[in-house]
C-alpha cells in the first residue's frame, strides 16, 4: 500500500481576499522514493470550526485513488477522538445520537468521512494547539497554502449564504 500523509486545517486563515476554509495537503512517497505534495482546498465559505476540521479530512481522503495507509494530522480533538475513542463506533451504536434526545451535530459529513475513509488503514494524530508546536505549525502553513490556492473543489455553492449552517449537497 502507498503510505500516504495528510495535514489538515479547517481554519486555514491566509489571505484574507482569498477563499479560505478547508485547507489540506496531501504528501506521499511514490515507488521511487520521490516525494510529492497536493494541495487542496473544499470551498469559498467559511463555517462552523468543526464542520470545516471534517471537511479537511474528507478532502484529504478522497483526494486519495487508491487504498493507502494514512497517517493524518488535524488540530481537531473532536475530529481525532472520535476514532481514537470510538466515538463513531457509540454513535452508530445509539443512532447517531449524543443522548437520547441529542442527535450527533454534522452526521452527513461524519457519514462522509465515514465513506472516505473505510478503504485506508488511517492512523489519526491530534496536533497540540497554537503555541508554536512545530506539527501545528506545519498543519496551518500548508493547508493556509492550500485554501488560497488555485484547486478549489467547489463543495459549497459560490452563492451559498453564509450564515455558518450552510448545507453540503453531495
Amino acid at each position: 500500500m502507498k503510505k500516504v500523509t495528510i495535514y489538515t486545517d479547517g481554519a486555514a486563515r491566509g489571505n484574507p481576499e482569498g477563499p479560505g476554509g478547508y485547507g489540506t495537503v496531501v504528501q506521499y512517497v511514490d515507488g521511487k522514493g520521490n516525494l510529492h505534495e497536493r494541495e487542496y482546498s473544499a470551498g469559498y465559505k467559511k463555517t462552523t470550526n468543526n464542520r470545516m476540521e471534517l471537511m479537511a479530512a474528507i478532502v484529504g481522503l478522497e483526494a486519495l485513488t487508491e487504498p493507502c495507509e494514512v497517517v493524518l494530522y488535524s488540530d481537531s480533538q473532536y475530529l481525532v477522538r472520535a476514532f481514537n475513542e470510538n466515538w463513531i463506533e457509540n454513535w452508530i451504536k445509539k443512532g447517531w445520537k449524543n443522548s437520547k434526545k441529542d442527535p450527533v451535530k454534522n452526521r452527513e459529513l461524519w457519514e462522509r468521512l465515514l465513506e472516505a475513509a473505510k478503504s485506508h488503514k488511517i492512523e489519526w494524530n491530534w496536533v497540540k494547539g497554537h503555541a508554536g508546536h512545530e506539527l501545528n505549525e506545519r498543519c496551518d502553513t500548508l493547508a493556509t497554502t492550500a485554501a488560497d490556492g488555485e484547486e478549489l473543489l467547489d463543495d459549497i455553492p459560490a452563492d451559498a449564504p453564509d450564515d455558518g449552517q450552510i448545507t453540503l449537497a453531495f
